[in-house]
This record gives C-alpha cells, sequence and structure tokens, in this order.
C-alpha cells in the first residue's frame, strides 16, 4: 500500500489549493480516508475524514473552509483548502485506512 501526497508548497493567505493523496494497493473508494496535520512540537491532529457513509466530519477550525472528497476513478483523495489562514500551515498527511502517507508541507504566508 502506498499513498502519494502532492500539491503542497506555499500559498498565500485568503488563496486556495488543493491537495491529493494518489493510492495504490488500495482503494479509496468505501474506506475511511482522512487528512492530518502536525506543526512542530504539536500532536497530528484530524483536519477532515470521510467514511464509507460519505459523511464527511471536519476540525472546527476548518469548517466552512476545507473539504475533503475522493475520487474513486482515480483512486485518490483530495483536500480542497480555501481561505486560507497562516494558522494552516502543517505537514499534512492523508491516511486510508490506516495507513499514512508521507506527509507534505504546506505554508501560508499572510
Amino acid at each position: 500500500v502506498q499513498l502519494q501526497a502532492s500539491g503542497g508548497g506555499l500559498g498565500q493567505a485568503g488563496g486556495s489549493l488543493r491537495l491529493s493523496c494518489a493510492a495504490s494497493g488500495i482503494f479509496v473508494r468505501f474506506r475511511r480516508v482522512g487528512w492530518y496535520r502536525q506543526v512542530p512540537g504539536k500532536q497530528r491532529e484530524l483536519v477532515a475524514e470521510i467514511g464509507s457513509g460519505n459523511v464527511p466530519n471536519y476540525a472546527d477550525d476548518v469548517k466552512g473552509r476545507f473539504t475533503i472528497s475522493r475520487d474513486s476513478a482515480k483512486n485518490t483523495v483530495y483536500l480542497q483548502m480555501n481561505s486560507l489562514k497562516p494558522e494552516d500551515t502543517a505537514v499534512y498527511y492523508c491516511n486510508v485506512a490506516n495507513t499514512w502517507g508521507q506527509g507534505t508541507q504546506f505554508t501560508v504566508s499572510s
């Protein structure tokens, strides 16, 4: 099982960016998938998740700004991030059925 995250880098406050997590060896359809983030000195925290029932769950500080989705045909999970804030700066990790991707750094400049 491999999860390849991409789309990180540098963003601007108020802007938008989309993270992608391409899965191989496991199908994202009907699986619980999630995005987490971690900043130095803090625990990894859940940003967004979606289960087999396709009902998303979001951390309070990203509700209304971030959207998690999956494309079964591409076997990829996405995190659309809008109205970016500097506090969104972190290393972002995808998780599919308790398997972690390698993480992608995302920095938001003010």
